[in-house]
């Protein structure tokens, strides 16, 4: 049976911040709407913290600041196309919303737009993008109100994966899809040079593997490795850790507290493999390259050193044959921020976040929220591309 790790977050308590520390300026011409091509093309931004020296290179030069001696630690979550365009059968009003997950046998939990326009019993036809023809099995009931999501029922008897992958569609960031409507695409975001079938490649990291914890938004940080880029850094000899964090609709979620401690964190569902485990127990901070946010929230949710007895029944899998059990089951709702004492991340390639988010508290707490707004301001002046599918940063010490 997996274990459950002891949380690590109540040891870890980072300082208050006025949330308004977390607020920069930002034009709206600057997010980006689609990944660079080939995706290690995307700028990349250096940032030395000890001499404050700053470099503008691009993510395929990666390997210039890798050590031999370190590893490459990401996130290897899959995302599921959960968001959905739907029509209500009795009237045809037309609504979207996001799948969020099981809810109770039979039941999944389900963010509806203008939910309290519906009601219980209602059903809902999936209308899939790009002007694919509807699957009249693939409907959803209504069955009872959770806050601002509804519990809901898939109707057509396949599991709910066939469904959505059949009839959902890519739960890209609002922000992306607002700024793909300025740009002229149709209401939904799709349209004119983006399409459905392209979005499903491009937001999903190249390492991404099948799990049954789907995320609804994906590790961004991943999508600037290409197969060729992972194949030279393991030509040097460096290698890849994998671990999993299945990441939640919290990620969009503003900071609307005056203080950031009294910001409600979202949980987020963590796994790692006993092979993996194994090879987390060998890193070095100082040499190892920690990729994204959301692999420094898993990583700085555990201990270190990781306690015997995950590391004893990692061996134990490992030695049966079986390095891709789990070994280490466990939920975090940690909150980074300045004066937060990390453990395990010292190097972090990360993209350029939103103001307001939990995400920009992490990264300040690495290089000081005074330098890294300085630092976004240097961006914005190089035309750096934000968010998502934007350029990215590497802080190394």
């Amino acid at each position: 049976m997996t274990q459950q790790v002891p949380p690590r977050q109540d040891e870890a308590i980072a300082a208050d911040l006025d949330s308004t520390e977390l607020e920069y300026p930002l034009d709206p011409q600057l997010i980006a709407t689609a990944p660079a091509h080939p995706r290690d093309q995307a700028r990349m931004m250096v940032f030395h913290r000890k001499s404050s020296r700053i470099e503008h290179r691009k993510v395929a030069d990666l390997l210039d600041y890798l050590d031999p001696r370190g590893k490459l630690i990401v996130n290897e979550t899959r995302v599921a196309p959960l968001r959905f365009v739907a029509r209500r059968i009795a009237d045809g009003r037309e609504t979207e919303g996001l799948f969020l997950g099981k809810a109770a046998e039979g039941r999944w939990l389900a963010l509806i737009k203008g939910a309290k326009r519906f009601a219980e019993g209602d059903e809902l036809q999936l209308c899939p993008a790009d002007g694919v023809e509807v699957v009249e099995s693939d409907r959803i009931k209504l069955h009872a109100r959770r806050e601002m999501a509804w519990e809901i029922s898939f109707q057509s008897g396949c599991d709910p994966s066939i469904v959505w992958e059949r009839s959902g569609r890519t739960p890209l960031p609002p922000y992306i899809l607002q700024a793909r409507k300025a740009e002229g695409a149709g209401r939904d975001g799709s349209g004119g040079s983006h399409c459905e079938s392209v979005d499903r490649l491009e937001y999903q990291t190249v390492f991404a593997r099948t799990s049954d914890m789907p995320s609804c938004a994906a590790p961004t940080a991943g999508l600037h490795f290409t197969p060729e880029l992972l194949a030279r850094i393991a030509e040097r000899g460096i290698d890849r850790v994998a671990i999993e964090l299945q990441v939640g609709t919290g990620t969009f979620r503003p900071i609307e507290a005056a203080r950031l401690s009294a910001h409600p964190m979202h949980h987020e569902h963590c796994r790692i493999s006993a092979g993996n485990l194994l090879r987390l127990a060998e890193v070095c901070n100082d040499t190892s390259l920690v990729v994204g946010t959301t692999s420094v929230r898993l990583l700085e949710s555990i201990p270190r050193p990781i306690p015997a007895e995950f590391l004893a029944v990692a061996l134990q899998r490992v030695s049966a044959g079986c390095p891709e059990e789990i070994a280490m089951d466990f939920s975090t709702n940690i909150l980074i921020a300045p004066g937060f004492d990390f453990q395990w991340t010292n190097r972090l390639l990360t993209n350029f976040h939103l103001p307001r988010s939990t995400l920009l508290a992490l990264v300040g707490a690495l290089v000081g929220m005074d330098q890294l707004k300085e630092l976004y301001s240097i961006a914005q002046r190089e035309r750096y591309r934000f968010y998502s599918f934007g350029d990215a940063m590497l802080i190394l010490p």
